[in-house]
């Protein structure tokens, strides 16, 4: 896969994908490939006002483009549901949980759980539960979470998923991380389990240039961290645009197989596509069952669509 780049995506028409956070960085990258291919992308973002921006920036962009905005806010279960009731197709072929937030203060979300592990790992999986259905019911159809190589610093604590006892920006943003690809290989199990032919996946973008080193520092004040952050950003980050390759390539590339874990070729961190190293406890079964159980308890959505 070295020089797959988006020349290669195949020809996408007639597929419906769904990409949550595509207003801006990665998410709109993402969903401007798609809709260059010719699939209807639908953007579920959180602020309405940026989501028709980001629509008309890929308009302009492909004046041919099929897309259209849905409103998300993944840290809300309420606006999750609704999120899921409103999306008028019964089939769905891609769907990229792509939205987070990185190393913010502590916070919590509108449900009450802490905001990083919240909105990154609780409300992708409360969505993708609900539009699992619709997953199923499309040959082919693949799931693709956006992790992070942060992942590597922390596993997820299962007597604190939402750290209440001790909270770190750092440390609790990698356990987010951890979740989403435990969640993924817990997922994928149980989609063979089922039999069914939708593969979950994940990626990450490497070191890539978006507004989520900003975010954190931005939200405390701390002007220095975000300045610092910014240069960083121009000195080492790869731009965007190469970071949203990996998530492309789980979404549309040939040959991609259940609970595989994409990257930058390149140490990791910049390049393209490649087959990414993982922690070990990524893959550990036990850990994972239990992080979908406390899933399926706090977010009251009970994946009855893949019960045998």
């Amino acid at each position: 896969m070295r020089g797959w780049s988006t020349s290669d995506i195949p020809d996408l028409t007639g597929r419906l994908a769904v990409v949550t956070g595509a207003n801006s960085g990665l998410g709109q990258v993402t969903a401007l490939e798609l809709a260059r291919k010719g699939a209807r992308v639908v953007l579920a973002c959180r602020s309405a006002a940026r989501g028709e921006a980001a629509v008309g920036r890929i308009r302009r962009e492909v004046p041919r483009a099929d897309v259209e905005l849905l409103v998300l806010d993944l840290g809300d279960l309420g606006s999750v549901h609704t999120c899921a009731r409103r999306l008028p197709y019964d089939r769905i072929d891609l769907l990229v949980n792509n939205a987070g937030v990185m190393a913010v203060p502590y916070g919590t979300t509108a449900d009450g759980f802490e905001t990083q592990f919240g909105v990154n790992h609780l409300g992708h999986f409360a969505l993708t539960g609900l539009l699992l259905p619709r997953l199923l019911a499309t040959p082919g159809a693949r799931i693709v979470t956006v992790s992070s190589l942060m992942h590597a610093l922390a596993n997820i604590d299962p007597r604190d998923l939402n750290s209440r006892q001790r909270y770190g920006r750092w440390i609790s943003y990698a356990r987010s991380k951890t979740a989403n690809l435990l969640f993924t290989h817990e997922l994928a199990r149980r989609l063979a389990a089922r039999g069914a032919d939708v593969v979950a996946v994940a990626a990450h973008p490497g070191y890539a240039a978006t507004n989520l080193q900003t975010a954190g520092p931005r939200a405390e004040g701390r002007r220095g961290a975000e300045r610092v952050m910014e240069v960083a950003n121009r000195v080492f980050a790869q731009s965007a645009e190469a970071g949203a390759l990996p998530v492309l390539y789980a979404a549309t590339a040939d040959g991609v197989r259940a609970d595989e874990f994409f990257g930058p070729w390149f140490g990791m961190w910049r390049g393209a596509p490649a087959r990414s190293w993982r922690a070990p406890w990524t893959v550990d079964d036990a850990v994972s069952r239990r992080l979908w159980e406390e899933s399926v308890r706090l977010t009251g959505v009970s994946y009855d669509s893949l019960a045998p």
